[in-house]
């Protein structure tokens, strides 16, 4: 399988550029990569835990005399 990539440009400062020098055996493609990756993970999980919190501050609970066999029964006999 092909997996088309792109150029994705960064400015870093001189100082980090030198510390990053001295550590050639590191692949900083994959790292920021995975970094990246890893960010967007987290921004998933969040919208997830929010859109959970939402989900359960507008739910609105039954009354206790609630039926839903009633109220299904009424629907299948209106489209009969």
């Amino acid at each position: 399988m092909y997996i088309h990539m792109v150029t994705f440009s960064i400015r870093i400062d001189s100082e980090l550029k030198k510390k990053m020098d001295a550590l050639k055996h590191l692949n900083w493609s994959e790292i920021i990569r995975n970094a990246i990756r890893t960010e967007i993970q987290k921004e998933r999980e969040i919208n997830k835990a929010k859109a959970v919190l939402l989900n359960e501050k507008i739910r609105k609970i039954a009354p206790k005399d609630f039926d839903s066999v009633d109220i299904i029964r009424k629907f299948r006999e209106e489209r009969h």
